[in-house]
């Protein structure tokens, strides 16, 4: 019996080591030295302070900010430890009662009479999506300006600015960041208090 359980402890001893510290302690090391800004959360920052992650939506709130789309992470949403969508399927009464409330809320914080576009009403499917359409933002625009007192030619100068194209010229849509398109408005166009 002896003979069989040394070489099972011997086994589990250097897989324990391998597995449990070789391995995350090289692959800590490669990201820190290769990919330092995304293995600690692609931070966004400003004067020296973290504000947040380019990867993770927050909610903005109030006139003078562009608003991300909804979230489902969480009983408030943007719940970075709940991270996940609501479930709801396309043909559930409680999705279409949410759409047609947070449509009508859209329409009248923005101004809008025509169509919305689908990522102002709808949640992503981590429910912490960063980004939102050129077509959200510019949609947003008139408010922000308004709220600002600035002009809506330089706010729409500056959305321009934030719309990052495809990856690599075919993955995924073209998006505005919402947290670094706000850094960018507060740092051209600051609140006054």
């Amino acid at each position: 019996m002896l003979s069989q359980l040394r070489p099972a402890l011997l086994i589990t001893l250097v897989l324990t080591v391998l597995t449990g510290l070789v391995y995350p302690l090289t692959v800590t090391g490669l990201a820190q030295a290769f990919f330092s800004r995304q293995a600690n959360g692609s931070p966004a920052t400003r004067n020296g302070s973290v504000v947040g992650s380019k990867l993770i939506g927050q909610n903005f709130t109030g006139e003078h900010y562009f608003h991300p789309r909804p979230s489902a992470a969480g009983a408030k949403g943007y719940d970075a430890s709940a991270s996940g969508g609501s479930n709801l399927g396309p043909t559930n009464p409680d999705l279409e009662k949410r759409l047609r409330k947070d449509g009508s809320a859209y329409r009248l914080t923005n101004a809008v009479t025509g169509p919305v576009p689908a990522d102002a009403l709808t949640t992503s499917a981590s429910g912490l999506d960063p980004d939102i359409s050129p077509a959200n933002a510019q949609l947003q625009i008139a408010r922000v300006a308004r709220a600002r007192h600035a002009d809506p030619r330089e706010i729409a100068s500056l959305v321009e600015g934030q719309i990052r194209g495809r990856d690599w010229g075919i993955f995924g849509e073209p998006r505005v960041d919402v947290l670094q398109l706000n850094l960018a408005l507060d740092e051209r166009f600051p609140l006054h208090q």
